[in-house]
């Protein structure tokens, strides 16, 4: 019985292990770099008494650190998600 050759696809799939950026990822990545470099300079303001050093700077660096970096390494869009649909019934090989 001759073998069947398959085409093989030119499309690579992401890995189960890695971490496929899109364009959208490094904008949000980009945004929180911008939020964490503003609170750095906010922090550094004269007076260091004032409402800038001591408010509004913690707020800018935990929301980069915390919400936007993470958010731009976790996000992936609705339409790149893989189906995990499983088949109803198995197909049998004769």
């Amino acid at each position: 019985m001759p073998r069947v050759a398959t085409k093989v696809s030119a499309k690579r799939k992401a890995q189960p292990g890695s971490l496929p950026f899109t364009k959208r990822n490094y904008q949000i990545l980009g945004i929180g770099l911008i939020t964490i470099i503003l609170g750095y300079i906010a922090l550094a303001q004269e007076p260091w008494d004032g409402t800038l050093p001591l408010v509004v700077a913690p707020i800018l660096l935990v929301l980069g650190y915390c919400i936007i970096i993470p958010l731009g390494i976790l996000y992936r869009s609705k339409a790149e998600q893989p189906s995990t649909e499983v088949s109803a019934t198995p197909e049998s090989k004769t």
